[in-house]
C-alpha cells in the first residue's frame, strides 16, 4: 500500500457525468493527516507510518499522548492510525498527507464503522423466512428450530439467532473516486460507505 488517508463521512449526494448519467456519491472531508511516529524494522520488526488526524485540546488530552506527540513536534490528534506504507521510510516526524495524495479514476477502500442497528430479530439480521401469517399458525417471526433432539442434543455453536446488529468494522472495497477537491480537502467516492454522518473512515487505495 503507497497512498492512504483518514477522514470523515460528510453525507452522500449526486453528480452527473459529461454524458447526462447521474452517479451517487458519498462525500468524504479527507485529512490533512500529520505523521506521528514512524515505525522501523530496526527498532519494530515492520514498517509502517502512524498517522494523526484531527486537533484536539492539550488539556482534554492525557500526559501519555502529550509526550508522544511532543516527540514528533506536533499538536494532540483526535484519532491515530497505523499504515503500512511501501515507502514509509521516505516519511519524516510532522509530515502531512493531504487529499491530492488521490486523484479521479482512482479505486480505493473504505472502512469504517457501520450504524448500530440495536437488538434485531433473525428476520431482519440474518434474511431468514418468516412463517405462515394465516389465523391459527402461533409461527410468525421467530427463529425457527435451534437444533435436533438427539444429535446433536445441543445448539450448534456459531447458531444464527437475534441479537446485537450493526456496529462493526466494515470495509467497502473498489469504489472509483469520481473527483478531488483540494482546496477543501474533500473526496466524493462512488456509491455508499459504512458509518453514520461524522463517523471516521480510512481511505485506502484497493487491494483487488
Amino acid at each position: 500500500m503507497k497512498k492512504a488517508i483518514i477522514g470523515t463521512k460528510v453525507g452522500m449526494t449526486q453528480v452527473f457525468t459529461e454524458d447526462g448519467a447521474m452517479v451517487p456519491v458519498t462525500v468524504i472531508k479527507a485529512g490533512p493527516c500529520t505523521v506521528v511516529q514512524i515505525k522501523t524494522m530496526e527498532n519494530d520488526g515492520y514498517s509502517a507510518v502512524q498517522l494523526g488526524y484531527g486537533d484536539k485540546k492539550v488539556n482534554r488530552t492525557n500526559k501519555c499522548q502529550q509526550g508522544h506527540h511532543a516527540k514528533a513536534g506536533v499538536e494532540p490528534k483526535k484519532v491515530l492510525r497505523e499504515m503500512k506504507f511501501e515507502n514509509a521510510e521516505e516519511y519524516n516526524l510532522a509530515d502531512e498527507i493531504k487529499v491530492d495524495i488521490f486523484e479521479a479514476g482512482d479505486y480505493v477502500d473504505v472502512t469504517g464503522t457501520s450504524k448500530g442497528k440495536g437488538f434485531q430479530g433473525a428476520i431482519k439480521r440474518h434474511g431468514f423466512g418468516r412463517g405462515p401469517m394465516k389465523h391459527g399458525s402461533k409461527y410468525h417471526r421467530k427463529a425457527g428450530a435451534m437444533s435436533a433432539a438427539t444429535t446433536p442434543h445441543r445448539v450448534w455453536k456459531g447458531k444464527k439467532l437475534p441479537g446485537q446488529m450493526g456496529s462493526v468494522r466494515s470495509t467497502v472495497q473498489n469504489l472509483e473516486v469520481v473527483k478531488v477537491d483540494v482546496d477543501k480537502n474533500v473526496l466524493l467516492v462512488k456509491g455508499a460507505i459504512p458509518g453514520f454522518k461524522g463517523s471516521v473512515v480510512t481511505v485506502r487505495e484497493t487491494v483487488k
